[in-house]
């Protein structure tokens, strides 16, 4: 898989793309990530990328220019699956949405700054959408930092225990379960019996009723997307 970032402002990202599981995997060719500085295609010798709105109104927005000189170069290099932008008005991020965007060849994800960017490059450009929540952060690397690691640590040997990411809160619909690990008995408070019975069969019932439990005392609205997708 190749990533192509394009933003104002790399260094927000980079921590993210050069640490962790997302850092490893690039290591080890598992996927390629490519930041677009915004400020190397500007028209101008300042390097500005935004300007005032039409029509007035507070902050600043990202021009085409830069934007369009940026993604059409790299759509005459290779075909992309997705062009993603990172906006408070898409569609929210989900984990079904990741895991189908783990299996795409090649992704770009535009990120915004100050206002946005101009509407038409939305219109042109985007293909999708996508919103990390109903909150409104100082800078769209962050929300694209979040879209890479979800992405990232599910490609194949990108983690080292595949059941794990299989294991994850919302990847059957459900949070996931309490879990627990050494010593058994810590300060009086002991570890279910259960998961130290040995009994596979056991073991799998009682993380499932734990898992719809929280769900159902957290998260009840996933309950309600699951059944109505389990009634379509």
């Amino acid at each position: 898989m190749r990533i192509d970032v394009v933003c104002a402002v790399p260094a927000s990202i980079e921590s993210v793309v050069t640490t962790g599981i997302v850092g490893r995997a690039r290591q080890r060719n598992i996927v390629e990530i490519v930041l677009h500085n915004l400020h190397d295609y500007a028209d101008n010798r300042y390097g500005h990328i935004d300007d005032e709105p039409y029509g007035g109104g507070a902050g600043m927005v990202i021009r085409c220019e830069p934007i369009f000189a940026c993604i059409e170069r790299l759509l005459s290099e290779r075909h992309y699956d997705e062009v993603l932008y990172m906006s408070p008005d898409g569609e929210t991020l989900t984990q079904s949405i990741v895991n189908e965007l783990s299996l795409k060849a090649n992704l770009i994800i535009l990120v915004g700054r100050y206002k946005g960017v101009d509407q038409r490059v939305r219109d042109a450009l985007v293909t999708r959408e996508i919103s990390i929540g109903d909150y409104v952060l100082s800078s769209g690397e962050l929300a694209a930092a979040v879209l890479i690691d979800a992405i990232v640590r599910l490609l194949p040997a990108a983690i080292g225990d595949v059941e794990s990411a299989l294991d994850d809160s919302f990847q059957d619909g459900l949070l996931s379960p309490p879990v627990y690990t050494r010593p058994a008995v810590y300060q009086g408070l002991e570890v279910p019996a259960v998961l130290r019975s040995g009994d596979h069969e056991a073991i799998r019932q009682w993380r499932y009723e734990q898992a719809l439990r929280r769900t159902q005392e957290r998260r009840p609205d996933l309950l309600t997307n699951l059944t109505a997708k389990e009634s379509r």
